[in-house]
């Protein structure tokens, strides 16, 4: 499981470094697509393959549904990790994500999600301000 966040730079040639807690479980290779709220999200291969099989379920059926699994499916792209723990953020999905230099990786339980640094400071203020409040809609006080 995927928990905390990292603090990273993108470097002038798209790498990233992943944080180190993260490698063993990602593996040598994930996959990264585009995410909700302007984020990236990476899978190691084997969550990615049922995250994948769930979408392709639904690909067929309402537009949101459709739309999703285009979004999620469509976009994603293999990456290897390589020897010192790097992968390379295609251009495509930089643009999706709007990062720039200073980026923030944060484990989401079965995959991570790479941010832009001030895209993730103020997605975080306001899921703290409004934090009671969806507990409440979600049925859940603690």
């Amino acid at each position: 499981m995927f928990i905390g966040e990292y603090l990273h730079t993108l470097d002038p040639k798209n790498r990233i470094s992943l944080p180190a807690k993260f490698r063993k479980d990602l593996g040598r290779a994930v996959v990264m697509t585009r995410g909700l709220d302007r984020c990236l999200f990476v899978y190691p291969k084997k969550e990615w393959a049922k995250e994948a099989e769930s979408r392709a379920v639904h690909a067929g059926g309402t537009a949101a549904a459709r739309g999703l699994a285009r979004l999620f499916l469509a976009g994603a792209m293999e990456a290897d990790v390589d020897s010192v723990g790097r992968i390379l953020i295609p251009d495509h999905l930089k643009s999706f994500a709007g990062l720039k230099s200073k980026t923030v990786i944060a484990g989401v339980a079965g995959r991570i999600e790479i941010w832009d640094e001030t895209a993730w400071k103020t997605y975080t203020k306001s899921i703290e301000r409004d934090a009671d409040a969806f507990a409440e809609a979600l049925g859940n006080p603690n």
